[in-house]
């Protein structure tokens, strides 16, 4: 069998063509994958501070104001459960009125609500 110019098999630079477009591809889907993951961490976080919201309300039934302490809306008390690395606080809390904000570790954007009935805001 003669090896020669119509020899079978892929030049060197075929190959190298082929391996620049997997790389291409593969950096554009990871960077896809990279933007989605922040979205979804900054979603828990704004789904967080909502019901969080709705808690302090429901706390303000009960106690004529509004608490500045997290731990009182926390889990058995007034059934608030925070996602995973989502970290909630409260910053200000009285008998008018609250201001809360919510952080996921991982994600992008802090997002703040002024209540009672306020409107979120990053």
């Amino acid at each position: 069998m003669r090896l020669g110019r119509n020899s079978e098999g892929f030049t060197l630079i075929e190959i190298f063509i082929v391996v620049v477009m997997i790389f291409i591809l593969a950096t554009i889907c990871i960077n896809q994958f990279v933007r989605y993951k922040s979205r979804s961490y900054n979603s828990a976080a704004q789904m967080d501070l909502r019901t969080a919201a709705s808690v302090q309300e429901a706390y303000f039934v009960d106690q004529k104001t509004y608490t500045s302490d997290i731990t009182n809306l926390l889990n058995s008390s007034y059934g608030l459960y925070t996602t995973d690395g989502v970290n909630l606080t409260v910053t200000d809390a009285n008998s008018s009125g609250y201001t809360m904000q919510a952080v996921h570790f991982s994600g992008s954007h802090t997002y703040s609500i002024i209540g009672p009935g306020g409107k979120m805001s990053d």
